[in-house]
């Protein structure tokens, strides 16, 4: 067993979705395995800041093109976005504040991407009226996602990840991913169609399996 993958298994966390466990995480550690070895390493904050900059200039591209290089920019910076944490929990720098920024700067990078998915839909030649459904509709599978992961720890007192079967199917890595693969075949508003999709599913299945946990 090598001593990196055992350092990235430490860095890595039990919540983790599908993509940032089997994918993201095999590259975000080495990235922090190098920034931490630095004499003035990053903070956390400069991370995530560069991480939502990154992710924002993808969603940028995908409205405006090439839509194929902004979708390697916002996995690019959802694997960034691994590293914040990674960085804060190497080097004891883990704070509410710092998780708080993070999210925040998730969330407004979340809704350039769902913008420029629906810019790019619109360019494609599509009815606006079903841009505005789907692009309200993935907005919202997004956001639901969040809520349940945010209200349901704080009720339950464990992460919804960790409650019952379903695994992290709708989580930003995986988010980030489907619009990722989504461009590099060109299809905008099939992206915001399946994580609306993904995040409606998730959503109602962990509030299921949160209520079963909390009242059982």
């Amino acid at each position: 067993m090598s001593s990196s993958g055992s350092a990235g298994r430490a860095l890595a966390k039990s919540t983790d979705g599908i993509v940032s466990r089997y994918i993201n995480r095999k590259v975000s550690t080495r990235i922090t395995a190098f920034l931490v070895k630095l004499p003035n390493p990053p903070s956390p904050d400069t991370v995530s800041i560069v991480s939502a900059l990154v992710t924002a200039l993808g969603a940028l591209l995908i409205a405006t093109g090439p839509m194929w290089l902004g979708g390697l920019l916002v996995q690019l910076g959802s694997i960034l976005d691994g590293v914040d944490g990674e960085i804060a929990r190497a080097l004891k720098k883990q704070s509410k504040g710092g998780a708080l920024f993070d999210t925040m700067l998730d969330r407004l990078a979340d809704i350039a991407v769902i913008t420029g998915l629906a810019a790019a839909s619109i360019v494609k030649g599509y009815s606006t009226w079903i841009v505005v459904f789907a692009s309200t509709l993935g907005l919202a599978g997004d956001l639901l996602v969040t809520y349940i992961h945010c209200i349901g720890e704080k009720l339950a007192g464990i992460h919804p990840v960790l409650v019952g079967r379903l695994p992290g199917i709708a989580s930003r890595d995986v988010r980030l991913f489907i619009v990722f693969l989504a461009s590099l075949v060109n299809a905008p508003l099939a992206a915001l169609l399946v994580i609306a999709f993904l995040g409606f599913l998730y959503s109602l299945a962990k509030t299921i399996e949160l209520l079963g946990y909390i009242m059982g």
